[in-house]
């Protein structure tokens, strides 16, 4: 089959490679750097799903019409990279594979002949270097769209996908997105700190702020009648308890969350995107919690802190101390 991929980054590129390797036909978009090293040494994958070099076609856009389309950007390159490419992408099944809440209804907005789809890609993955990525935690890929059955074109993508990594329609993947923004909620302190997360998520002190964000999250997506999908041990049950509990105990799972990685380090997307001088996707993270406590008529000033925490690193390019970071939100927790 003729697969397209917008955007190789480390989630984009390690889906071009692993479909590569089970023989469709795959083109990506890059820039840069990075296309230069896809056209001239291939796409490179190592990590938990294996070594591959995928020789796929390369371009800024897409050159030719594909079957079905993973669109991988950054949340808020989205929206460029599906008018870049609109013409390829018209009456064909799109699978759109990003952080927050907004990109598949964007999505849906900008290419209303084509049977666009959620996914939401759980394992942690590095573009650590041009023409490589390296998949650090191995995980699966849920699929769906709305708060029902996942609709025949998420079926259809996941079984394309599944025969590559592990890969599964959900319903209610609209609650499914809720949940992978608490487990977001991990990708902050990294990049406020350059530290992975398994070690903001080892220290105790940061732990603490990352639980009470976490509480905070939680606590407006119930306020708006989310009911969370069952994604990555992470349960609606499990997040009422997080919600409810006090820091102490509601902190057992972020902790569990941290088994989970590993040992591997994990950067986190955002403070990937922060180590190659990119704009990072905080609004679509804490940020988004933020939006919606306002929509809701109230406030998440520990969402809020965070984010601002994220784009203060953004602007002066130095990472701030872990006892810096407990003083400055000492107040909100």
């Amino acid at each position: 089959m003729r697969i397209g991929v917008i955007g190789a980054g480390a989630i984009g590129g390690t889906i071009a490679a692993l479909l590569d390797r089970v023989g469709h036909l795959v083109e990506v978009t890059a820039r840069g750097e990075h296309l230069e090293k896809i056209r001239s040494s291939g796409l490179r994958l190592s990590g938990a799903w294996g070594d591959h070099v995928a020789r796929v076609e390369a371009a800024e856009t897409l050159h030719s019409r594909p079957e079905l389309v993973f669109v991988c950007t950054k949340a808020q390159d989205a929206a460029a990279a599906i008018r870049e490419n609109r013409a390829q992408l018209a009456g064909i099944p799109v699978v759109i594979v990003q952080n927050g809440l907004a990109g598949l209804d964007q999505a849906r907005t900008l290419l209303p002949d084509s049977d666009c789809v959620g996914a939401l890609a759980l394992y942690a993955a590095s573009y650590l270097s041009p023409g490589s990525v390296t998949v650090t935690t191995a995980a699966t890929t849920y699929l769906g769209a709305g708060s029902g059955e996942p609709p025949e074109a998420a079926v259809f993508a996941t079984r394309i996908l599944d025969a590559a990594m592990p890969a599964v329609a959900v319903e209610n993947f609209s609650g499914s997105q809720w949940t992978k923004l608490i487990v977001n909620q991990i990708n902050a302190m990294p990049a406020i700190t350059g530290l992975s997360a398994q070690d903001t998520l080892g220290d105790q002190r940061l732990r603490h702020i990352i639980t009470a964000s976490m509480r905070e999250a939680t606590r407006v997506g119930f306020e708006a009648g989310v009911r969370y999908g069952s994604i990555q041990g992470l349960t609606n049950t499990l997040l009422r308890f997080v919600a409810s509990a006090p820091l102490w105990a509601a902190q057992l799972v972020p902790l569990m969350m941290r088994r989970r990685m590993g040992d591997t380090p994990n950067p986190g997307s955002t403070l990937q995107s922060i180590r190659r001088g990119q704009p990072t996707e905080i609004d679509y993270l804490n940020g988004a919690i933020v939006d919606e406590a306002g929509q809701l008529g109230t406030t998440a000033p520990i969402n809020a802190a965070l984010a601002e925490l994220v784009h203060e690193v953004e602007r002066t390019r130095r990472f701030l101390p872990a006892e810096t970071v407990v003083e400055r939100m000492r107040a909100l927790i």
